[in-house]
């Protein structure tokens, strides 16, 4: 998969994953990736992907297969839609052993975002010809989920991220860190926390920002190729130190995304188990997570329209949309994400095992005596 040290949602799944099946399970977890700054991780070839902020590419397909194999797993998981995840299922055909596939990028819209409306026929084929052969395919959201269905992808299941709400904790507030931004009294702070490219729109956020003036503060936490700017805007790097990301997002006064590109929104998620409220695009994964119980869901997507859903944020209850947020985000605690994710997991090797006997590969289970 993409893993880079500025990589966001999907290396903080890859790690809760693995910090539950430590705790919880007997399982062997290794991660391959082109990156490798943690135990258990395998180094796949790759090569570094340009202005990524520390991406690498995987490539070799051959060469990553063979490492697979050599690991001999009972289940392979590809995050990554590319070279590892054909890789993978070379490797898990060869193995005879389940492979599962997790959509975390909507490649058709990232494409016709890149390329124009002509690339989405191709990649629609691309996505179905690559999804229909793992088996089991999981989106993170029901927009995702119907995403690869057009695309002709024959069987998809919602399995939502999550977030942990012991960590991400409105009592993480730090207003001695608040206080070292020198920022006026009654400064009213928005925060960001996610990469600065194009498909994050934060050119809206900053452009809202500018258009109410004072009180308000951007603060975006983040790296990449299109970093925000602006009077009223404060630049930082992306925290990855959980604890100390959850001291930042308790300690401000409300979370702000305006992509429209978002399979989820891990980084909304965390905002909303520190008591924030939310103010986010309507449209895809955010759309999903944020509604008027615990901010705005933004319909105009353009800086007025930000501007317009800031402002009558703050004119709401800012407690009860507190509270409710932090209610929404203990649904999502991985507590009970990963028994949900484990469970899709053995019904696969379950199903695995079964065809496998019956193709004469494995000996059929004995009946009841």
């Amino acid at each position: 998969m993409f893993w880079s040290a500025n990589s966001g949602g999907v290396r903080r799944y890859i790690q809760a994953k693995r910090q539950w099946l430590m705790r919880h399970t007997d399982w062997r977890h290794t991660i391959g990736a082109p990156v490798t700054d943690a135990e258990r991780m395998v180094r796949m070839p790759g090569v570094p992907l340009p202005f990524s902020q520390g991406y690498r590419v995987p490539v070799a397909r051959a060469a990553c297969a063979e490492i697979l194999r050599r690991l001999r797993p009972d289940l392979i998981e590809a995050g990554d839609p590319y070279c590892l995840a054909w890789a993978a299922l070379d490797a898990a055909r060869s193995l005879h052993v389940a492979s599962a596939a997790f959509c975390h990028s909507d490649l058709e819209e990232l494409a016709v975002r890149t390329f124009g409306r002509w690339a989405a026929r191709p990649v629609r084929a691309y996505v179905r010809k690559l999804y229909s052969r793992f088996d089991l395919v999981l989106a993170p959201s029901e927009s995702m989920r119907q995403r690869l269905l057009d695309s002709g992808v024959p069987a998809v299941e919602r399995q939502p991220l999550g977030v942990d709400t012991q960590v991400f904790h409105p009592r993480r507030q730090d207003m001695i860190w608040r206080a070292s931004l020198a920022l006026p009294p009654r400064a009213r702070l928005l925060v960001y926390a996610g990469r600065f490219a194009p498909e994050k729109r934060l050119d809206l956020l900053c452009q809202a920002v500018a258009r109410l003036g004072s009180p308000y503060v951007l603060l975006a936490l983040g790296a990449g190729p299109t970093p925000p700017s602006g009077p009223r805007v404060i630049v930082r790097r992306f925290e990855h130190d959980s604890l100390r990301l959850a001291h930042v997002l308790a300690s401000a006064d409300a979370f702000v995304h305006a992509g429209d590109q978002e399979t989820f929104g891990l980084s909304v998620l965390e905002a909303m188990s520190c008591g924030l409220p939310v103010i986010a695009s309507a449209r895809k994964g955010l759309g999903e997570l944020v509604d008027e119980q615990v901010g705005i869901a933004v319909q105009r997507q353009d800086a007025q329209g930000y501007a317009e859903a800031i402002e009558a944020c703050f004119a709401r209850d800012r407690r009860a949309l507190s509270a409710a947020a932090r209610l929404r985000a203990e649904q999502y605690d991985w507590q009970h994400v990963m028994p949900q994710l484990m469970g899709r997991y053995r019904r696969l090797l379950g199903r695995r095992a079964e065809d496998e006997a019956v193709s004469g590969r494995l000996p059929l289970p004995a009946g009841p005596a």
